[in-house]
């Protein structure tokens, strides 16, 4: 076996008799200022600095985050200062993302986009700080109106954060507005992992999907929630699986949109072992998806596992932010590329860049990327969560998670739905289908 195809195997898709879990990383806060903190803005802050004392560890401090003037005209600065490279040699993304679309982006950016709709869209919500296991959290919580509201805590992947959920939040708190019941309500928890967003960065090596999941445990039980379900994707799939081996008390259930399914003859097989024959058509589709993904897009987290200090880039130059946050899987790139050629679908040139700043804001490009380094899981294979799960699966994620193996995987299976459009990023691209995904997974528990 190749060195490189040993350390994929390590990190993806080991089978579930060598790895049993999952994993993920941490943020921080630069360039921006955080209200009440006294920044001026002009440099790194820490996601909760003290203000007029050290508040204690179960202490949670209302958040808000505003961006100083001098951080705004910095970023535009330098986007309008790339220095920009040849353009590639291939009429597809086959040598990375094209300098065409980059350069629509590039323009947008410095000349048309506007952060501060972003951060009031962000902000109409209640936002807090609470400092769990010597990390300061941030989450984002609204309760719903309506009595006897189910509790979720969301969480968001790379390259994603909180932005991505933000669609979700009012269908899922009043759902009466949204084409639901209010038998439908949930109180819904969305915090930043730590690394990543307005969370602070860790100090100490160990931040792993399980020491996070324990964190995720301690922030519902400090909110007062006795009983509630968990959804996630991506790392957020990592982390709640996790938690659904941990099995924390009032921990009722997990919804994922990126399960971990995968049989152990596939695993074998795209460790460089004979390819699996008698699939169904719905196995061979996801076996395709994750044959390409390993031979062709799986270098940005090889890079990040093994060496994410070496990636000064990203928190030097937004272009090479926006750039390694856009190449990360095939499909999700090109609905990007369409985007900025003036289509309209799932995602606005407004989304993709909110997410981009608020990682530029923040300072995390390199910084969430230790999350791989740390995570020791294989991130596709099962492993044995007993709890109730459900599964919505969507055609260009990742890999699309058949049935079939989602039933092995996961014994006590709530839900299992296959959508006709959606990719890795979910609730922010069909949030009406992940909602409803959500209120039937969960009805049976309330």
């Amino acid at each position: 076996m190749t060195p490189i195809f040993s350390y994929l195997n390590r990190r993806f898709f080991v089978s579930s008799s060598l790895l049993g879990s999952l994993g993920l990383l941490m943020p921080a806060m630069a360039h921006g200022g955080l209200a009440g903190s006294g920044s001026t803005g002009t440099g790194a802050v820490p996601a909760a600095s003290p203000v007029a004392r050290t508040p204690s560890a179960a202490d949670i401090r209302p958040f808000k985050y505003r961006a100083s003037e001098e951080a705004l005209r910095d970023l535009k600065q330098r986007v309008r200062a790339t220095r920009w490279p040849s353009r590639e040699l291939v009429s597809d993304d086959t040598q990375g993302v094209r300098l065409e679309t980059m350069r629509k982006l590039a323009d947008y950016w410095a000349d048309g986009y506007d952060w501060r709709k972003a951060e009031a869209n962000l902000n109409q919500y209640p936002q807090f700080v609470t400092t769990i296991d010597g990390v300061d959290i941030h989450f984002i919580h609204v309760k719903s109106k309506h009595a006897n509201a189910l509790p979720v805590i969301i969480t968001h992947g790379w390259p994603g954060s909180v932005i991505e959920q933000l669609k979700m939040i009012k269908p899922l708190t009043d759902p009466t507005a949204y084409g639901g019941t209010a038998a439908d309500a949930f109180d819904v928890v969305i915090p930043s992992i730590p690394g990543y967003g307005f969370s602070a960065k860790p100090t100490e090596l160990g931040w792993d999907p399980q020491r996070i999941a324990r964190a995720w445990a301690v922030l519902m039980q400090r909110l007062g929630y006795s009983r509630y379900v968990a959804q996630g994707g991506d790392w957020g799939d990592a982390i709640n699986e996790q938690m659904a081996l941990q099995k924390p008390q009032g921990l009722l259930a997990i919804h994922t949109n990126m399960p971990g399914t995968l049989p152990d003859n596939i695993s074998a097989a795209l460790s460089g072992g004979p390819a699996p024959t008698g699939l169904s058509g719905d196995e061979l589709y996801a076996w395709n998806q994750l044959d390409f993904f390993y031979k062709n897009r799986v270098g940005y987290a090889s890079e990040m596992g093994a060496r994410p200090q070496t990636l000064y880039g990203l928190d030097d130059s937004p272009i090479a932010l926006a750039a390694w946050m856009i190449d990360h899987d095939p499909q999700s790139q090109k609905l990007i590329n369409r985007v900025f050629n003036g289509g309209r679908e799932g995602l606005s040139r407004d989304d993709i860049l909110d997410n981009i700043t608020l990682y530029w804001l923040t300072g995390t490009g390199l910084s969430s990327g230790r999350l791989f380094w740390e995570s020791k899981l294989a991130f596709f294979a099962p492993k044995g969560v007993t709890i109730p799960v459900a599964v919505s699966a969507f055609p260009d994620e990742i890999y699309t998670a058949p049935e079939s193996w989602t039933r092995k995987a996961f014994p006590n299976l709530l839900f299992y739905k296959r959508h006709d459009k959606g990719g890795h990023f979910a609730a922010w691209e069909q949030p009406q289908l992940l909602t409803a995904d959500l209120r039937e997974s969960f009805r049976s528990l309330r």
